[in-house]
């Protein structure tokens, strides 16, 4: 059964132009279906993967993490619980597509 994650993220002023570059530079993981980064708002982005499955997702938690690592400088802290994400993972349980 297919999984979703979704990562809201708010950039520093004057650093979108590197997020999106640092963005540009990753490649869907192994069993990552599909990858989608949309603008949210001013300096607000959300990102979207569908997996093959919740193992798929929990195997690449480490690259995940790296992936996180090597942008969190531009990034805005949400809140002192979230951090500079609000992530969000579960069970695909409709799809629209075709």
């Amino acid at each position: 059964m297919e999984f979703c994650n979704a990562v809201r993220a708010k950039v520093k002023e004057g650093c979108e132009e590197e997020y999106l570059e640092i963005n540009k530079s990753f490649e869907n993981l192994p069993g990552q279906k599909i990858s989608r980064l949309f603008k949210t708002g001013d300096r607000t982005y959300c990102y979207i993967g569908i997996w093959e499955s919740e193992e798929a997702i929990a195997a690449q938690r480490d690259a995940m993490i790296a992936n996180l690592d090597k942008m969190r400088h531009v990034l805005e802290e949400l809140s002192p619980e979230l951090g500079v994400t609000d992530p969000v993972s579960g069970t695909v349980v409709l799809d629209y597509e075709g």
